[in-house]
């Protein structure tokens, strides 16, 4: 049997007292608690879906924040046609945020953008939105109203980006404020 001993002045040289005392140091902040994730807290909340300057709705949809902050997730339910999903997060790799439709009707678009003056600007190219074959590059810039409400404003263009037409208007209002 091997014994080793060691003298107690070597142990007490290799930690000084600052070293055994000290703190830890802070833990790192939760990876999606950044200021470029929080440029969707926008549009975080239970929505009726209205069209800009019309009181009827159209559509409720639910926007929450998931793992850890890191993703935001809309279920979209139109009350006629096809409902679907998005995934929202920030890319790691590029600060830039990266959203992913898919549609009941089988469609995916794919999005990308950041917040721009104060506003989610989003670009993608969308199949078919303008009928069979009619492709467009579509540009959604999300922002929030004075009195609590977001507005969607959906832009096409045909023309990559040249020139540009409304495609979809939308007003998210909060449930909690609407009134039977």
């Amino acid at each position: 049997m091997l014994t080793f001993f060691y003298p107690i002045a070597l142990l007490q040289a290799t930690a000084t007292p600052a070293e055994t005392a000290a703190t830890p140091p802070p833990a790192p902040p939760p990876p999606c608690e950044s200021e470029a994730h929080a440029g969707f807290d926008l549009w975080v909340g239970e929505w009726n879906v209205f069209p800009n300057g019309s009181d009827a709705q159209v559509a409720n949809s639910g926007i929450e924040k998931l793992s850890g902050g890191c993703t935001i997730r809309e279920q979209w339910m139109p009350f006629q046609g096809a409902g679907g999903i998005s995934l929202s997060a920030v890319n790691h790799n590029s600060g830039r945020w990266e959203q992913t439709w898919v549609g009941s009707d089988g469609k995916r678009v794919d999005f990308e953008g950041g917040v721009v003056d104060g506003k989610m600007v989003l670009m993608g190219y969308w199949d078919d939105i303008g009928g069979p074959g009619v492709d467009a590059l579509v540009r959604m810039t999300y922002s929030r109203e004075e009195d609590g409400s977001v507005r969607q404003h959906g832009e096409a263009s045909t023309d990559h980006g040249l020139s540009w037409q409304t495609s979809f208007d939308l007003i998210y209002r909060p449930k909690e404020n609407d009134t039977p």
